[in-house]
């Protein structure tokens, strides 16, 4: 399990080589536009472990209890509304570090 983090970890630096290629006007590189990927990428990766594991947990939530089908059901829109809009935030976050 650790390998392949380090090497997703790897590959994500390696693709995200071509950012840090040209330097607007000579000058020093502009770090905040490659942060706002980064950042958008990790944000992204996580909202979707975290709506798989909701996802999964509420499944097996209303496999063990039929009855409260509504209510769980209820409340997984509402988790995974929440988990998007990191992910939402994040991508305007990223526009307005452009």
């Amino acid at each position: 399990m650790t390998r392949k983090v380090i090497f997703l970890a790897i590959a994500c630096m390696l693709l995200a080589s071509p950012i840090f290629a040209q330097t607007p006007g000579g000058g020093s590189p502009d770090y905040h536009l490659a942060a706002a990927f980064i950042a958008m990428g990790v944000a992204s990766g996580l909202c979707g472990l975290g709506q798989g594991k909701a996802v999964a947990s509420a499944t097996e939530a209303m496999a063990r209890n039929p009855g409260a089908q509504a209510a769980i059901r209820g409340a997984l829109i509402l988790g995974l509304v929440l988990i998007e809009s990191l992910a939402l935030y994040t991508l305007v976050i990223s526009y307005i570090a452009k």
